[in-house]
């Protein structure tokens, strides 16, 4: 039985010259960077063009992307490497080194959308043990977290803003840039979760203006393992991991050489077709919707309708329950809200745009990817409106 995958903002295939850029790095040029001798060259070589190419990619300097071990690491640091600079003295624009935050001063304060990665939240929930202060910014009903929200909660002692630059369940596109510019104006430093977009829709970091920006290699065709964080020319930031000093001095240890020369890579194809795929990924996602509408006529509602998505991405809330869905099509790869504690992405979110239990049970996410066909696409309808009407009949 051939798969129908309709997975891919959870991860993607990599794509063959990606594996392919990696292959020597395996075996042939397996030298770490810093040793001094002639065979460790081309490996630093090969380092920098990958640097180039995921600066170019994301409209950056080369010395501003910090290479890391995927998304979650690279939020990680950029929420916990500003914020490893304790706010001292009188002025709350002060700073000395030190953590946690002394208790003479007021705490730092944080503000989060309730709507980001869980790498995101787990990183501002260490900032409460650590002494801060953090506000949970919603979100309305489309998903869109809104930038007078984040302004109205703005304090003397703020001093970090997060916030997605897209949301991987519904697909909304939040209002990055002008967050950025109430957040600046204020001397609040925003890091933004690209990681969504990246590969989906062109990411400009200073068309948005963010201060630090992650990128994970596995959403847009390199290896799974594999990140950057954009970090902002001029930026104060410590590292939250400590030995042999690598990257500029904000990460520790070995180089994961065969991982960021895919991420390069990745990102070089990327940068080249994002355009044109960002127009076809659109096309098959409109051609799924509208298939799903005349087939099971106003039995569906398509979330965050009215707002800007990412163009991969669309969330259906059907009559049926999706895990019978999922059950009776199983030749569909496509995500739905799974039962646990915590809860998953899926079910935190549409927590968040107001979805009672019910309606989270009988919602799927699918997301396209470049080698999605129409063909696939066609089938999928049928699949799931033959689904639906199977379980009206039990």
């Amino acid at each position: 039985m051939s798969l129908i995958y309709l997975d891919f903002n959870r991860t993607t295939p990599m794509a063959p010259s990606v594996i392919e850029s990696m292959q020597a790095f395996w075996s042939t040029h397996f030298m770490l960077p810093s040793q001094s001798h002639v065979h460790a060259s081309a490996v630093s070589e090969a380092i920098e063009t990958a640097r180039e190419n995921v600066s170019m990619l994301l409209g950056c300097d080369p010395f501003e992307v910090v290479f890391t071990s995927g998304g979650t690491e690279a939020n990680n640091l950029g929420v916990l490497g500003a914020a490893m600079i304790c706010h001292a003295g009188s002025d709350p624009r002060d700073h000395a080194p030190g953590f946690p935050c002394s208790s003479h001063v007021p705490p730092p304060h944080a503000l989060v959308s309730e709507v980001e990665d869980e790498s995101v939240i787990a990183a501002a929930k260490h900032l409460q043990l650590l002494g801060w202060r953090v506000d949970w910014v919603p979100c309305d009903s489309q998903g869109v977290v809104s930038v007078e929200a984040f302004a109205s909660r703005f304090e003397p002692t703020t001093r970090l803003a997060c916030l997605q630059l897209a949301n991987p369940v519904v697909g909304t596109i939040q209002p990055i840039r002008e967050l950025a510019d109430r957040s600046h104006s204020r001397g609040i430093r925003i890091h933004c979760d690209a990681t969504a977009a990246v590969g989906r829709v062109p990411v400009d970091v200073r068309e948005l203006r963010v201060d630090t920006l992650s990128v994970s290699a596995h959403r847009f065709y390199g290896p799974k393992g594999s990140g950057a964080l954009f970090v902002r020319r001029g930026l104060d930031m410590n590292p939250i991991s400590f030995g042999e000093s690598r990257e500029m001095g904000l990460r520790a240890g070995s180089e994961n050489v065969p991982g960021i020369v895919g991420l390069g890579a990745a990102a070089a194809m990327t940068a080249r077709c994002v355009d044109e795929a960002q127009a076809t990924l659109q096309e098959l996602c409109e051609r799924l919707v509208e298939g799903l509408r005349a087939t099971l006529d106003s039995r569906i509602e398509v979330l965050a309708e009215h707002v800007a998505r990412l163009p991969n991405t669309v969330a259906i809330e059907l009559a049926t329950e999706a895990k019978r869905i999922q059950r009776t099509a199983r030749q569909i790869v496509v995500a739905a809200a799974q039962s646990k504690s915590p809860p998953d992405e899926i079910t935190r979110v549409l927590r968040a745009i107001g979805k009672s239990e019910q309606q989270i049970g009988c919602t799927l996410r699918f997301s396209v990817g470049w080698t999605t066909s129409r063909e696939q696409i066609d089938r999928a309808v049928d699949l799931v409106a033959d689904a639906c009407e199977y379980a009206s009949r039990a």
